[in-house]
C-alpha cells in the first residue's frame, strides 16, 4: 500500500525555517508530503495563506508559529495534524485544536538532548568549581592559593539533586547514572517513585533533598504552582559551597533571593535562564565570580535544530503510513509543558 502524502504547509518564523530546513530536510519533506504555494509562511491571515489553509491536512510548526485560534481553524476544515518541530506547543496550540480532535505532536524529546548534555557538562564542572575558579584566575595571578577558596573540589561522593523528572530531567538522570559520577536524588511529586528508583536514582521530597545537594539542577516546567519554587528558604537550606544550575525556566527561582544568596551566602550558580531574561544591566549577578550566566543556549540551536525537524518529519511519515504518533501532545500533557 502506497503511503498517503498529506497536503502540508510549514508555519514558523523565518529564522526557524532557515535553520531547520536545509536541502536534506526539503528533500525528505517532498517525499512525504504534497506541497502547495506557499510551502512556508510566518502568518496565517494573508489571502495566500488562507487559500492554502483551505487545502492543508497537516501543519508543521516551530518557533514563531502564530496562534491556531478559532478563526484559523475555520479556514482549515481539513486539518488533521499539527506536528511541532520544537518543544512546547503552549504558545500556539489552544483548546480549539483539541476540540477538533486534531493530532498534535512535539519534538520535545529531541530538544531535551542538548539541554541534558549542557547540564551534564555543567554538573561535572560544578564538582570542581571550574567556571568559578576560572573567574578567580583573572584576579589572583600571583599564585594558585585561591584554589582552596571555593570548598571541596572533588567529583567523588557527591550528591546531585534533579528537580523535575521531565524529559530533560530523565535524560540528565540517565547520563549521571550511566557515568556513576554521583548519588542522584530526584524531586518530582507527580512521578511514581518506583519509576525513579528503576532509573537508578532516589525519589525524595524537596525538603529532604536540599540539605544534601552538592548540585541542584532544575528541570521543572514554568507553571503558576512552580513560580519561585526556589526562594530564600530553599536557597538557605542548601549546603555551603553548593551549586545551583538552571537550564529550565528563570521563573522557577526568585531572582532577588538568588542574588542575596550568591552575594552573602557563597552560593554558586550556573544560569542559562533567568527572570527576567535577560537580566537588567545593573543586576549584581553579572559581576559575581561565583555566578556564570549564559544567554539561553542549552536548548537546540543552529544545526542542532535539524534533529527537531527530523522528529517532526518522522511523525509526518508515520501519519501518512497510518501509524500512531510517537510523541503526541494531549490537552492534559500540554498544560504541564515548559
Amino acid at each position: 500500500m502506497t503511503p498517503h502524502r498529506p497536503e502540508t504547509m510549514l508555519v514558523m518564523g523565518a529564522e526557524a525555517f532557515a535553520a531547520q530546513f536545509g536541502p536534506a530536510e526539503h528533500d525528505r519533506l517532498r517525499t512525504l508530503a504534497s506541497l502547495g504555494d506557499p510551502v512556508h509562511t510566518e502568518e496565517l491571515t494573508s489571502p495566500a495563506a488562507r487559500r492554502r489553509l483551505a487545502e492543508v491536512e497537516v501543519l508543521i510548526t516551530s518557533w514563531g508559529a502564530p496562534p491556531l485560534d478559532a478563526e484559523v481553524l475555520r479556514a482549515a476544515p481539513g486539518l488533521r495534524a499539527v506536528l511541532h518541530a520544537a518543544g512546547s506547543v503552549r504558545g500556539h496550540v489552544g483548546d480549539e485544536v483539541f476540540d477538533r480532535d486534531i493530532l498534535v505532536t512535539t519534538a520535545a524529546a529531541a530538544n531535551a538532548e542538548p539541554v541534558a548534555q549542557f547540564t551534564l557538562a555543567s554538573v561535572l564542572w560544578a564538582f570542581k568549581k571550574v567556571p568559578f575558579l576560572a573567574a578567580d584566575a583573572r584576579v589572583h595571578r600571583a599564585d594558585w592559593s585561591y584554589r582552596d577558596g571555593r570548598g571541596p573540589l572533588s567529583g567523588r561522593d557527591r550528591t546531585v539533586v534533579v528537580l523535575g523528572y521531565s524529559r530533560v530531567g530523565r535524560r540528565v538522570v540517565d547520563l549521571l547514572v550511566s557515568l556513576a559520577v554521583a548519588r542522584v536524588l530526584v524531586v518530582d511529586p507527580v512521578v511514581d517513585p518506583a519509576v525513579i528508583t528503576a532509573a537508578g536514582a532516589e525519589p525524595v521530597s524537596l525538603a529532604e533533598a536540599l540539605p544534601q545537594a552538592d548540585v541542584l539542577s532544575l528541570h521543572a516546567p514554568s507553571l503558576p504552582e512552580t513560580r519561585h519554587l526556589i526562594g530564600a528558604a530553599e536557597l538557605a537550606a542548601l549546603p555551603p559551597g553548593s551549586v545551583l544550575i538552571n537550564t529550565a525556566r528563570g521563573a522557577l527561582v526568585d531572582t532577588a533571593a538568588l542574588t542575596s544568596a550568591c552575594q552573602r551566602d557563597g552560593l554558586h550558580a550556573i544560569l542559562d535562564v533567568t527572570e527576567p531574561e535577560p537580566l537588567p544591566a545593573d543586576s549584581p549577578l553579572y559581576d559575581l565570580p561565583n555566578v556564570v550566566i549564559t544567554p539561553h543556549i542549552a536548548g537546540s540551536l543552529d544545526s542542532e535544530t535539524r534533529r527537531l525537524t527530523a522528529a517532526a518529519l518522522t511523525e509526518l511519515e508515520r501519519l501518512g503510513a497510518g501509524l500512531p504518533a510517537l510523541d503526541e501532545v494531549t490537552r492534559e500533557t500540554r498544560a504541564a509543558q515548559a
